[in-house]
């Protein structure tokens, strides 16, 4: 970033620089209005940065504007000719109510262009279209077509994989699968990037207490006047007031800008077991029982906790055949552009 900084003069570097930074806090601060203030005034400086144009982007999207988050996505990505924002473009698409230029991005050659991570990415945004579309069953099979569904290891994208699955299933009226993806997609967001143990809770009743947050609230009530404490919130009300500056700063600077397809239905898959589960199960029989060949073993029974190990390969022939007249003239036109 700094690199790119270094075209524009000193001070306006410093100044687009503390914008960006202070836009980076606030969204650690889960704020992103506050960022999206910060963003706006970088790039009303140094609009022809591509750098710029990506923060921008970015932080208008996390705040809900999706159409200048496109705006700005689109401009850097000719800046830099990177498609790494690709899934966050279709994903701005369905937030303009548009999932047919969602799925167009998907099956876009740029598309082909992301590491596996991005593809992982854009894949979830197209379940989410098609559920736009109301294709619930299309959009659970578009999921199960990934090999990462089926991975017990957690990766980085383990969670939002879990949580979309676990999603489109509910939304598909697989209620049983989906409380049992949701709490895979729980045991996989240990940061809480996803609302996976809100959407367990309202389907099985539980409650869900945050012992984290509970334990942190203690703390902060017994240091109320600690040192450390004190000189902690001071730095904090520091950056805050650096913040507030620079954006006094910038409105010095210039002027304020003006005010602004369906498929048979299917059958979930079931959450991969962990190795361990799976080796239990194939303990020795029981004394009395033959060992091999006799009576088949008796299923378990209904009441058993957990995750059964077992996954369903899905059956995708039905979802490729081809539609017959009646559903393709049931199929949503697409608006020429």
């Amino acid at each position: 970033m700094r690199e790119e900084l270094r075209s524009l003069p000193g001070d306006l570097s410093d100044l687009v620089g503390r914008h960006l930074v202070a836009a980076e806090r606030a969204l650690e601060e889960d704020d992103p209005d506050k960022a999206h203030e910060h963003t706006k005034v970088a790039r009303r400086f140094a609009a022809r940065i591509g750098v710029v144009r990506e923060a921008a982007g970015i932080v208008a999207y996390r705040a809900g504007h999706f159409s200048e988050a496109l705006s700005d996505l689109r401009a850097a990505r000719r800046m830099t000719g990177s498609d790494a924002y690709l899934p966050v473009m279709a994903d701005c698409e369905r937030g303009l109510g548009r999932p047919e230029r969602a799925i167009d991005l998907v099956r876009s050659p740029e598309a082909e262009r992301l590491d596996r991570a991005g593809r992982i990415e854009l894949t979830i945004v197209e379940s989410g279209a098609r559920r736009d579309l109301g294709q619930q069953d299309a959009a659970v099979i578009t999921l199960q077509r990934l090999p990462e569904l089926r991975d017990p290891q957690p990766k980085p994208w383990s969670a939002r994989l879990a949580f979309a699955y676990a999603d489109a299933l509910a939304d598909a009226g697989h209620q049983e699968a989906a409380t049992d993806w949701f709490a895979r997609a729980m045991a996989f967001d240990e940061d809480g990037e996803t609302d996976a143990a809100e959407r367990y809770a309202e389907l099985t009743g539980a409650v869900i207490e945050d012992v984290e947050e509970d334990f942190e609230e203690d703390l902060d009530a017994e240091d109320d006047f600690d040192d450390a404490g004190a000189a902690d919130a001071g730095k904090l009300a520091e950056e805050e007031e650096e913040d507030d500056e620079a954006l006094a700063e910038a409105d010095d600077l210039l002027e304020p800008e003006a005010a602004e397809q369906p498929a048979e239905s299917v059958e979930p898959v079931e959450p991969a077991e962990p190795k361990g589960a799976v080796a239990a199960e194939a303990a020795e029989p029981e004394a009395g029982e033959p060992a091999d060949g006799g009576e088949e073993e008796k299923p378990a029974e209904a009441g058993t906790p957990g995750i059964t190990p077992a996954f369903i390969e899905p059956d995708f022939g039905d979802v490729l055949e081809v539609e017959t007249d009646e559903t393709a003239q049931d199929r949503p036109k697409k608006n020429d552009e």
